[in-house]
Order: C-alpha cells, then sequence, then structure tokens
C-alpha cells in the first residue's frame, strides 16, 4: 500500500482537493487528484473533478482525455460528456462540441448545463431563435440557477426586445440579489428603453461598489448625454477614455447619442474626432 493508498487517505486527499477548487486554485489541485488517480486510475470522481480543472487552466486536451477516460466507465455520464463539449468548443472544434452536447442530452434530459451550452454555442453561430430554444428547457430544468437566464437577456438584447431582456435581467437578480452584471444589464435595457434616469440610479448603484469599472462610466455617460446633461456626460466620457482610450474612443464616435456632441470642442478633443 503506498502512502496515499488507505481509504482515509483518498478521502483526505480528495477534500482537499475540493477545497483548492472552491479557492480557484485548479494547478494544486490537480497534484492532489494525480495522486489519488496514481493509487485508482478509475476513481471518478478524481477523474471528473481533473478534467474540470484541466479546462480552467485551458488544457484542453488534457481534460478531453480525463473526460474520455470517465466515459469508458459510463458512457451515460451526462456531465462528462458535456464538460467534454466544453473543452472541444474552446479548441474550436464547434462540430464536436455540438454532438457532446447533444448526446449529454440524450444521455440525460433532465441536466440542465448541455442545454445552456448548446444554447450558447448556437448563439455563437448567430442561430440565435434556436439558442434561444435550449436556454428556455435549461431555464425549466433549473429555474433558479442564473446562467441560462443571464445568457438569454443577452440574446434577447441583440435583438432588440429590450423588455424582455430587461425581465431576464430582473428574474437573476430577484434570485441572485448579488449579481453585478445582471444588475448592469437592467440598467443598460432601461437605457435602451429610454428610462435614462432609472439606468443612472443602477450605475451610481454598481459605482458605489466599483468605482472605476469603465463600462458603467461610459454608460452613465450615455444616459446623461440623452438627458442633455452634457457637462456630467463629458466629465464621465474622459474618465472613461482614461481608462481605456482606444475602445471607449472608438464606441464613442460610434454612439447615436453622442451625435448632438460632435460639433462640441470637448467632445471632440476627448475622442479625438
Amino acid at each position: 500500500m503506498g502512502l496515499f493508498g488507505s481509504k482515509e487517505d483518498i478521502e483526505d486527499l480528495m477534500y482537499h482537493a475540493m477545497s483548492l477548487m472552491e479557492k480557484n486554485q485548479p494547478k494544486a489541485a490537480i497534484t492532489l487528484f494525480n495522486k489519488i488517480l496514481n493509487q485508482n486510475p478509475k476513481n471518478v470522481s478524481a477523474l471528473y473533478n481533473k478534467g474540470l480543472a484541466l479546462n480552467q487552466i485551458k488544457k484542453y486536451s488534457d481534460a478531453i482525455t480525463c473526460f474520455y477516460l470517465l466515459l469508458e466507465i459510463n458512457p451515460k455520464d451526462a456531465a462528462a460528456i458535456n464538460n467534454k463539449g466544453i473543452a472541444m468548443a474552446e479548441m474550436g472544434n464547434i462540430q464536436g462540441a455540438s454532438e457532446c452536447y447533444d448526446m449529454a442530452i440524450k444521455a440525460d434530459p433532465k441536466y440542465g448545463p448541455s442545454y445552456f451550452n448548446k444554447g450558447v454555442l448556437l448563439d455563437r453561430l448567430q442561430e440565435h431563435d434556436e439558442a434561444l430554444d435550449y436556454l428556455n428547457k435549461a431555464i425549466s430544468i433549473e429555474p433558479r440557477k442564473p446562467n441560462a437566464q443571464f445568457y438569454k437577456g443577452i440574446i434577447l438584447g441583440k435583438l432588440k426586445k429590450h423588455e424582455e431582456s430587461l425581465n431576464c435581467f430582473e428574474n437573476v437578480c430577484k434570485n441572485n440579489p448579488s449579481h453585478m452584471d445582471a444588475l448592469f444589464h437592467i440598467g443598460i435595457e432601461s437605457a435602451e428603453l429610454g428610462n435614462h434616469k432609472k439606468a443612472i440610479e443602477i450605475f451610481d448603484q454598481i459605482l458605489a461598489k466599483h468605482k472605476d469599472n469603465v463600462n458603467v462610466i461610459y454608460a452613465k455617460s450615455r444616459s446623461k448625454s440623452a438627458l442633455g446633461e452634457f457637462p456630467e456626460s463629458l466629465e464621465l466620457l474622459k474618465k472613461a477614455v482614461n481608462l481605456n482610450p482606444k475602445t471607449i474612443r472608438a464606441w464613442a464616435k460610434e454612439e447615436k447619442v453622442f451625435e448632438r456632441l460632435h460639433h462640441n470642442d470637448q467632445f471632440r478633443k476627448i475622442v479625438k474626432l
């Protein structure tokens, strides 16, 4: 029996490895998973979580190997098939990833992440309506989980369905009050619907905790401009440009809400128009 050969030692190693995963230390966790697998190459928990950790550190080919080994043990392991698909998608194998998600759905029709990932993949392929179908299925399986509802809101925003998009982000925040990205998008969609005062209130709420978030500063600048509050808008725009000059200048030049400022010397200087 090796140093880590007893059941108690393996359980202890697994406990510490999972603690490292929770602390977002996947490299250190992989070292412990390897020790477990040296003793028991078919330890499914170690194989699965090592695969997850390898995906985290972008060693996708190695992650796929872990999931293949899992599927040799249990060909209908939906989570393993799904995460193999994630690795394939990251490697650019879109067809392979899509097939994995389909196989995972077939293996376990009640496993929500497969529908979510298939929806994300279809959105990347510009197949928005079909993507929404899969996201709706994911939401119906796990209604309180934020990912599918949030992503659905993003797609609806792209499709200019701003009221439906706003509703998605509000649902996310209702179940997950600390979800700052969803709160930000409530502000964005409120602005798209012309409710700039509400948008600014939300942006201020976020800036109270994240004062140098360039996307929020820029969004607030847009809403201030839409309300005709140009001095405040320009001050915020200047701050955003200082934080990310290239991107913010490019955005501001194309933004319709700033068109009234195109002859303003201060605006022209800020964005180098």
